[in-house]
């Protein structure tokens, strides 16, 4: 009877639990995570708000409007002045809040800069799950913001 009192798990019993419940965890991050990195998600909104700030600084520079036009469902953007579209990661969400005057289509929209700076103002929002950064254009001065998403 004392015997049965001092039974246990073995050393390999628990290895095996630990080596389950890891991989169990992987498979769980891997599925939850929606595919896009901070740090992409991070990139694009980045590479959003340099194309904006190459959109009002090539207004200025060439006294006359130049825009930033996206593509939502191709997740691309271009700047005008026949430069080439620049791509975003596939699984990002992207959304365009602008000018009525400036939306193209349900798929495509842009945000116009003037030759003095200002512009039609707007905001694109850069998300992937939960996670979201919001690139900002003031209407008034052309300045470009990138705040984090709530």
């Amino acid at each position: 009877m004392f015997r049965d009192a001092q039974r246990g798990f073995t050393l390999l019993e628990l290895l095996l639990v630990l080596v389950i419940a890891a991989a169990g965890y992987a498979l769980v991050v891997r599925f939850t995570t929606g595919g896009v990195s901070g740090a992409e998600l991070k990139s694009a909104a980045r590479a959003v708000a340099a194309g904006l700030r190459d959109a009002r600084g090539t207004a200025i520079a060439t006294q006359r409007t130049a825009t930033l036009t996206l593509d939502l469902e191709g997740r691309s953007f271009e700047v005008s002045g026949g430069r080439r579209a620049r791509a975003l990661p596939e699984r990002l969400d992207l959304k365009l809040y602008t000018a009525q005057s400036e939306i193209v289509d349900e798929r495509h929209g842009a945000i116009r800069f003037y030759p003095d700076g200002s512009s039609t103002g707007g905001r694109v929002t850069v998300a992937s799950g939960e996670r979201k950064f919001l690139v900002d254009v003031d209407w008034l001065t052309g300045r470009v913001s990138i705040k984090e998403g709530a």
